[in-house]
């Protein structure tokens, strides 16, 4: 198949594009600059202003580009994490619009912050009310966006990640003060912690571009929460860092602002669609995902 990609050179998108290579895919990724990078076989760097009757048939379209949600939310900051995100899928429907062959399906990037925040509310997919938080509204206004490829009778399937594991993303800073030997919960550690590995992650991504069944939102999360105690627990035991120090609540907000809802507050979310349509996870269980993530940069 022939692959659209925007956010190809991110953490996710990286490990995606190595994965389509690998099962002989060719990747067209989208890029602001498109001369600073290097074709090969598999994959062909592109502009958003790349003439879109020069390319082949484009079979699929994943859009995970964003400003990073990772960095203190001044005004500044929060607009460009929407606008940013809304702005890029415009630009994809523009391009599909003059598409004579429309591709048969987009997976746009979303999150689980869609829900909001709750310690005693299990989330799926069946979960229509989204949340009041900032990280909410960036989600529904994404999916809003992305969800105007429908009227070209594009399948679009919204993935709602949850916190990816693997050598990237936000698990080095979280580790950070494990290796430390500063390993402990966060506030009281009640809060959920929904994550998965990068791995099921990608994936899962391919399930849903070859499973015509699916549509709507997927959550892409592993089966088995943790609340943050029990994370942190779980990670020292696998760094063989002892596990005593906690962290207040109030030290991590004035340290990053309304951003510290990533670390302090959370969400009970399954990946239900994804167990309804027989997915297997690889990482269903996180001492297996971190174990694996650490052996592989050994």
């Amino acid at each position: 198949m022939n692959i659209l990609i925007t956010g190809g050179t991110g953490f996710v998108g990286e490990n995606l594009t190595k994965v389509l290579h690998e099962n002989n895919h060719h990747t067209y990724v989208l890029t602001r600059s498109p001369d600073s990078k290097t074709n090969t076989a598999h994959s062909t760097f592109i502009s958003y202003d790349y003439p879109v009757e020069q390319l082949p048939k484009i079979h699929a379209i994943v859009n995970l580009a964003g400003e990073s949600i990772f960095g203190y939310w001044t005004k500044k900051k929060k607009a460009s994490i929407i606008t940013s995100r809304i702005q890029i899928t415009r630009r994809l429907i523009e391009m599909v619009q003059r598409m004579d062959e429309k591709p048969e399906v987009l997976i746009n990037g979303s999150a689980v912050g869609f829900y909001g925040i709750s310690e005693d509310l299990i989330f799926t997919e069946k979960t229509k009310q989204a949340g009041s938080d900032f990280l909410a509204k960036v989600a529904v206004e994404w999916e809003d966006a992305a969800r105007r490829m429908e009227k070209f009778g594009i399948r679009t399937v919204f993935t709602r990640f949850g916190v990816i594991l693997g050598n990237g993303g936000a698990l080095p800073f979280m580790r950070l003060p494990v290796k430390l030997f500063a390993g402990g919960k966060i506030g009281n550690g009640q809060q959920w912690l929904t994550w998965v590995h990068i791995k099921d992650v990608v994936r899962l991504i391919q399930f849903c571009i070859e499973n015509n069944s699916i549509e709507g939102p997927v959550n892409v999360t592993a089966p088995n929460p943790k609340r943050n105690k029990d994370f942190m627990k779980t990670m020292t035991e696998v760094l063989h860092r002892p596990y005593w120090f906690t962290t207040p609540s109030m030290f991590i907000k004035l340290a990053t602002g309304e951003m510290s809802q990533l670390i302090t507050e959370g969400q009970y979310v399954l990946p239900q669609k994804a167990m309804d349509h027989n997915f297997e996870f690889a990482y269903p269980e996180l001492r297996g995902a971190l174990e694996e993530i650490e052996e592989g940069e050994k």
